[in-house]
């Protein structure tokens, strides 16, 4: 931890004082090369200097606890150099690595594609269904299944057209050992209700080590689609949790509850665009707030994370949330929420053996900020921040470690790079 808790206390109390500390919010709408960076946060003792020194968005507002926002700056201080693997892919959103080196990449408009660890970018995949990629949608997510080394089995989520609008849907294939097809393609899920909306798909997919998959879903972004995030008889705005093939757990908290739909496994979400679970199989989420909302969260069963209720931050206009509050009993709050945004969008916790000192740290992808933020942790709670990687000026958007120990980056551009981030030689 960068500072005591009681020094922390006292920093908050003067940063409140001052009008320094904000409030609870999110992501703006959708919409760095070599690094010296140990792990160093300014003021070691009785005081530190939080990395955001902006005007929060909602000044009014106050953290409910020492350490919810504006973390102390936090210097690694790992040498690392980032290898441009390629600049020839078109509005990724995600990167998978694979055994031996290779890479998974998702392009919005509809294509996954092979990247050799040379850089070598190959032919779209055949077999990915039709998507829709106006505004936020497109292809999104690529995850393997946990036992991809024997059944070349790819789960992958998109904006799915249907009737009526669209919605996000998760599928699922064999790669065919020739790497250039999908096999025994399957929609394993599909969101509902179907909307006719172009924002806030979500959506990340992550194995837990339970061997069930969590998809996560945004709420659509749309006013009449907001209390949706409440209502037990909707997919919007919540994290699920589903068996491999798609079906329900016994065990979900809402299995066999009327009115109730059973894949949800947290509710009260914005846009979850980032997903991880820790060394300890727990899983987090980053998502996207409204303005000076962006959070952190803890995720736990059964539980509601608030949106559009509980939230910190404002509408895009600087006007109140309607009828939200940044507190209620029987809501969760978050364990860290940035104001100004970030606009969080993929996230990895840190396990390798490459960079020792990063072992433990959450990296999360910032495409309004153009930058790789990275987060220390302590008991639950964030002890320091770090960003990298803002002086390439691109819109991180999905970070992977792989087996190797490196990390894997894509920028959502319409000249999307793929980057290695490893050990300075």
């Amino acid at each position: 931890m960068c500072i005591p808790r009681a020094g922390l206390i006292s920093i908050v109390v003067l940063a409140l004082a001052a009008g320094g500390c904000g409030a609870r919010s999110g992501e703006q709408p959708e919409d760095a090369g070599s690094q010296a960076s140990g792990d160093t946060a300014a003021g070691s003792t009785a005081a530190c200097a939080p990395l955001e020194t902006r005007e929060p968005n909602a000044p009014d507002q106050r953290p409910a606890f020492p350490g919810q926002t504006r973390a102390c700056a936090s210097a690694s201080n790992v040498a690392f150099d980032v290898a441009v693997v390629t600049k020839e892919l078109e509005h990724p959103w995600a990167v998978e690595p694979l055994p031996g080196g290779d890479l998974l990449v998702t392009e919005k408009p509809g294509r996954l594609r092979l990247v050799s660890a040379a850089g070598k970018l190959g032919q779209p995949i055949a077999g990915v269904p039709k998507v829709d990629a106006r505004g936020q949608g497109g292809l999104l997510d690529v995850a393997l299944s946990p036992g991809f080394a024997t059944d070349r089995t790819i789960f992958w989520s998109y904006s799915e057209p249907r009737q009526g609008g669209n919605a996000t849907s998760v599928a699922r294939g064999v790669l065919s050992a020739d790497r250039r097809r999908l096999d025994q393609v399957r929609v394993i899920f599909r969101a509902l209700p179907v909307y006719d909306g172009t924002l806030h798909y979500g959506s990340r997919l992550a194995f837990g080590t339970d061997g069930m998959l969590y998809i996560t879903l945004g709420e659509r972004s749309d006013t009449p689609m907001r209390p949706q995030a409440q209502r037990l008889n909707s997919h919007m705005g919540k994290i699920l949790r589903v068996n491999p093939d798609g079906s329900v757990p016994d065990d979900n908290p809402f299995a066999g509850k009327p009115d109730a739909l059973p894949e949800i496994w947290t509710l009260g979400h914005r846009n979850i665009q980032a997903a991880a679970f820790d060394p300890e199989g727990r899983l987090w989420e980053v998502e996207h707030g409204t303005k000076g909302g962006d959070e952190l969260n803890l995720i736990q069963k059964g539980k509601n994370y608030g949106w559009p209720i509980v939230a910190y931050g404002e509408e895009y206009s600087g006007s109140p949330i309607p009828n939200a509050v940044t507190a209620r009993p029987n809501f969760e709050q978050p364990a860290y929420y940035w104001d100004p945004v970030i606009a969080p969008s993929g996230a990895q916790f840190y396990t390798g053996d490459a960079f020792p000192a990063w072992r433990g740290s959450l990296f999360v992808g910032s495409p309004k900020e153009q930058r790789l933020v990275r987060l220390t942790l302590e008991n639950d709670r964030v002890t320091g921040e770090e960003h990298l990687l803002a002086d390439r000026d691109q819109r991180v958007r999905d970070v992977r470690q792989g087996p190797d120990g490196a990390l894997y980056v894509v920028t959502d551009q319409s000249n999307g790079e793929l980057w290695r981030i490893a050990p300075r030689r």
